[in-house]
């Protein structure tokens, strides 16, 4: 409590009172049937929070589960309204005590995490500064990697996925998902490996993501020893995320960079993930964490351990948060998200050479909605 009896983070302790935090519902489908090693899927769903302080609005985003709207609507936009829009760590601490009876993992964190960027882009526009100086801008631009390659695709649709960003984007380095079926079709996770290579040439990174298809750590690292003639320099979940002793037993047997943390919920995951020793690379999605708010912090976490992280999925929100990053490794330039983003918004990055550059000179996110474009893929 404040000398005034009012709650730190109230209205009138410093900015505008926040007001009217709502959230829409958009499903958009793939451009083609997608599939990974454990999943596949046709459609993506995005759940965009709007949030609004003095004349000005901030928007954020997640790819979840329309659920997580209601969770917005219900949960936290009741605890939100009226707090100090400058608070930004004030409202993430009131949102995390806010669903402690529904379940912090899962979609209340994809909520909570939708409604913490656009306080951070809110707070942005409200300064008058762009959302990575706000947070400290670390570096100018950050390095992506192409990400897609899914094990639904043909030969054809591989080939040019993948030429598209060697050759026409100038992204060196990429990623196809292996771990087909369930990690059934170790064979085929080979072919695939093997053309990838042949199509990217020797000068381009080579990434691949089980998706925890692997049923052991053994059999993930036999994977990796016979994918070594590829040159592959990053593995990610060999095995499933919440085998931390695998991921250690694979990460201590293998060349390849062991990746993992898409699916930390709260802080105390990726702590998990690095007490275990198993990881080279703390992966962090900004959609899933707890927003800005705590990618910043799982990254703190990480550089106390002398590790790196990488954001997962979403560019054009990481591109603001890991430029704050100075133990930033890269960006996954996922190609549903980017797809979308460039679908929907004004101000969407351009992945040319390899890197984002959030520019200085647009407040917040510096991303406009486009409504008239997304209304057709609206459902509520």
């Amino acid at each position: 409590m404040s000398g005034w009896g009012r709650p730190l983070g109230a209205a009138g302790s410093g900015g505008p009172p926040l007001r009217d935090v709502t959230a829409a519902v958009y499903v958009i489908p793939t451009d083609a049937p997608e599939a990974d090693g454990t999943l596949a899927w046709d459609k993506t769903t995005m759940v965009l929070v709007t949030a609004r302080a003095g004349d000005r609005q901030g928007i954020g985003w997640s790819y979840a589960a329309g659920a997580a709207a209601s969770v917005v609507t219900e949960v936290l936009a009741p605890v939100l309204d009226g707090r100090d829009a400058l608070d930004v760590a004030g409202a993430s601490e009131a949102m995390t005590r806010a669903v402690r009876n529904i379940g912090r993992p899962g979609i209340a964190a994809t909520a909570i995490s939708a409604a913490d960027i656009a306080l951070w882009d809110l707070k942005a526009r409200l300064l008058g500064c762009a959302v990575t100086d706000l947070a400290g801008r670390a570096h100018r631009a950050v390095r992506i990697y192409g990400s897609g390659g899914f094990t639904s695709y043909d030969e054809s649709q591989t080939r040019d996925q993948l030429t598209g960003w060697v050759d026409k984007d100038q992204i060196p380095r990429v990623k196809i998902k292996i771990g087909e079926s369930w990690g059934s079709d170790e064979d085929r996770d080979l072919t695939r490996v093997a053309l990838a290579r042949s199509v990217i040439g020797p000068g381009t990174e080579l990434y691949v993501d089980a998706n925890g298809g692997y049923g052991s750590a053994a059999q993930a690292v036999r994977m990796a020893y016979r994918m070594e003639e590829f040159a592959v320099t990053w593995f990610e979940e060999p095995v499933s995320s919440q085998d931390l002793a695998g991921l250690a037993a694979v990460r201590g047997q293998v060349l390849a960079d062991v990746a993992a943390g898409e699916y930390s919920w709260t802080l105390a995951d990726s702590a998990r993930l690095l007490a275990a020793g198993a990881v080279d690379c703390l992966q962090l999605d900004v959609t899933r964490c707890g927003g800005i708010t705590e990618f910043l912090r799982g990254a703190a976490l990480a550089a106390a351990h002398n590790i790196q992280v990488s954001g997962h999925c979403a560019p054009n929100l990481h591109a603001h948060a890991a430029a704050a990053v100075p133990n930033l490794r890269h960006v996954e330039y996922f190609h549903d998200h980017q797809r979308i983003e460039r679908m929907f918004f004004d101000g969407a990055l351009d992945p040319a050479g390899g890197v984002l550059t959030p520019d200085p000179g647009r407040p917040g996110l510096g991303l406009e909605l486009r409504a008239a474009d997304a209304e057709p893929f609206r459902q509520r």
